[in-house]
């Protein structure tokens, strides 16, 4: 029997890659420093069970250098058929470095306008206008906005979080994504709540959330239960705290979705 839950999401195709409809995709993050570190763990992910590669661009030693940059997105690029999802993840959401507001911007658009990564993440704590404007941005030049939220500290009330998913939604995001750190199991239940509840009643364009943590691994798991089209898993080094790694979720993913 086919799991069947009524929702208005429409799915979103990237690469080939369906987010939105049947098991949650698995995005694997690459961590580098540098050039030669990537390429070798992008390798490392292209065997891997996994539909997405996320480089995250706030370990990356050469961030301010744009020929640089450029010139390792084009490798990745070549390197990978899966698709590839840039983020700087801000000192402020649990990055490893700071970026000026007028910097941050900067990068996003100069990613988007490269056409040598399929999906951008933007934080929503950049600013309503200025998300607003980097979502419009990348849907000009056919690149997947993800906003993203990220608490490491607590979790928000239920309604809170649903709020928070709808705004994300209403400036733009082709995907909305929130992470929240839970410090007891009626945390991951307001989670999961939050999740079903936007997914069923409001969203229009696929989710991505999850509950940090140990605590919170039954999150990363059950996205095809509440309406989660994606989770992210390690190909060694985790970029947040409570991924699996990418054979043991995909085991565990594949294995609730055939019970459906």
């Amino acid at each position: 029997m086919e799991l069947h839950i009524e929702t208005r999401v429409q799915p979103v195709r990237v690469r080939g890659v369906t987010l939105g409809a049947g098991r949650p995709k698995i995005i694997l993050p690459i961590l580098g420093p540098g050039r030669a570190e990537l390429l070798r763990e992008a390798e490392q992910v292209s065997r891997l069970p996994a539909e997405l590669v996320e480089w995250r661009l706030d370990w990356y030693d050469r961030l301010e250098d744009w020929d640089d940059l450029l010139g390792t997105a084009r490798l990745l690029r070549a390197a990978l058929e899966l698709p590839l999802l840039a983020t700087f993840r801000t000192e402020r959401e649990g990055g490893r470095r700071a970026l000026s507001a007028p910097d941050y911007r900067e990068l996003i658009e100069t990613l988007a306008e490269s056409g040598l990564v399929d999906l951008l993440d933007i934080e929503l704590s950049a600013g309503e206008e200025t998300v607003r404007a980097l979502t419009d941005y990348c849907r000009g030049r056919d690149v997947c906005s993800v906003v993203s939220s990220h608490d490491f500290a607590r979790t928000p009330p239920q309604a809170e979080m649903v709020e928070r998913l709808r705004r994300m939604e209403a400036l733009g995001a082709d995907i909305s994504k929130l992470a929240v750190m839970p410090n007891c199991s009626e945390d991951v239940l307001a989670l999961l709540g939050a999740t079903r509840e936007v997914h069923r009643h409001w969203a229009r364009r696929p989710l991505i959330t999850m509950s940090m943590g140990p605590l919170g691994t039954v999150s990363r798991i059950t996205g095809e239960v509440f309406g989660s089209a994606a989770t992210f898993g390690t190909a060694g080094r985790a970029s947040a705290p409570g991924q699996l790694p990418a054979e043991k979720l995909a085991e565990m993913l594949d294995t609730l979705h055939a019970s459906f």
